[in-house]
């Protein structure tokens, strides 16, 4: 049976993962709904990726167009990408995703199931929503302000954000505070131009924090709960350090707080310190933690300078 085809402009950004991309678009082509276009915005230093991309992969009705990027960076890919986008509805995909039967139509059905609905994404099976500890609830509860039974989906604090929950008796569409860019529709007319600021560079942590925030002032967000993907997280060099990691990680959670949030008293920032703290506390209960924990400490200081000097 063919494929159905989507209004929806889909934008993947890559590097160097020519082989976890084609998993996806074989994985992809495998969908009873598929996107009309797939573009492909490529910082790779050999011609695997575009190689890739001329090649006819079997069952995917998709048209897939390759494009050198012109600045390497997760949210700068992603601009360019969407600029090049002739449909209604853009969506955002990781190279390294695999789709579940029926994902992409329950993903469309879910964006079109209310006019409101400004973006919704699928539920990520193998990273979800841990109900926490009565440590971390404790810890939630002082940098949110506010106690709640659960915080699956939620932004709390000093830009704080949890994944959405995966529960049976839940309906399939969930509105949710924030979208992560894993896989992602929107509506065009719901973006910011350009979707992504500038401040993001590199991996571009919390880059998809910023945008469903700023999409989520004037529309809803939902996550489609049966649209289902695995992320199978490949290794890459914006990975291997996690000084730089660490580093980012607090310099954008900063950004949003302040920039996106707009909380930027005295309060949000004992908030913000009383989370870092509890955060490098927690990575110390855990072997792998534990191994990092010198480079992530430096990391963080880095960012408190950069954060203080600028």
């Amino acid at each position: 049976m063919s494929a159905e085809m989507l209004p929806v402009g889909v934008v993947i950004p890559t590097r160097d993962r020519a082989a976890a991309l084609r998993r996806t678009l074989e994985s992809l082509a495998d969908q009873s709904a598929q996107p009309a276009e797939v573009r492909i915005v490529d910082a790779s230093a050999d011609r695997s990726t575009r190689t890739l991309c001329e090649e006819v992969i079997p069952s995917l009705r998709s048209t897939v167009s390759w494009h050198s990027s012109e600045s390497a960076g997760a949210a700068s890919q992603r601009n360019q990408g969407v600029r090049g986008c002739s449909q209604p509805v853009i969506g955002f995909m990781d190279d390294d995703i695999l789709f579940e039967p029926g994902c992409v139509a329950r993903l469309w059905g879910a964006l079109q199931s209310d006019d409101r609905i400004g973006g919704v994404n699928a539920m990520i099976t193998n990273q979800r929503y841990q109900s926490p500890g009565r440590i971390s609830r404790l810890v939630f509860r002082l940098i949110d302000g506010r106690p709640e039974s659960s915080y699956a989906g939620s932004v709390l604090g000093p830009a704080v954000n949890l994944l959405p929950d995966d529960r049976e008796d839940l309906p399939e569409v969930v509105r949710v505070e924030w979208l992560n860019t894993g896989c992602t529709f929107y509506r065009r007319e719901a973006l910011p131009d350009p979707p992504f600021p500038d401040h993001f560079k590199g991996y571009s942590l919390m880059e998809d924090l910023t945008l469903s925030l700023t999409v989520g002032r004037c529309w809803s967000l939902a996550n489609a709960r049966t649209a289902r993907i695995y992320h199978d997280s490949q290794p890459g060099s914006h990975k291997i350090d996690p000084k730089l990691m660490a580093e980012m990680q607090l310099v954008n959670r900063h950004y949003v707080m302040t920039k996106v949030l707009g909380r930027n008293q005295f309060s949000d920032y004992l908030k913000l310190l009383l989370f870092e703290l509890f955060s490098l506390v927690s990575i110390l209960q855990v072997p792998a933690g534990r191994m990092v924990f010198a480079p992530t400490l430096r990391g963080k200081a880095k960012a408190c300078r950069l954060i203080v000097t600028k």
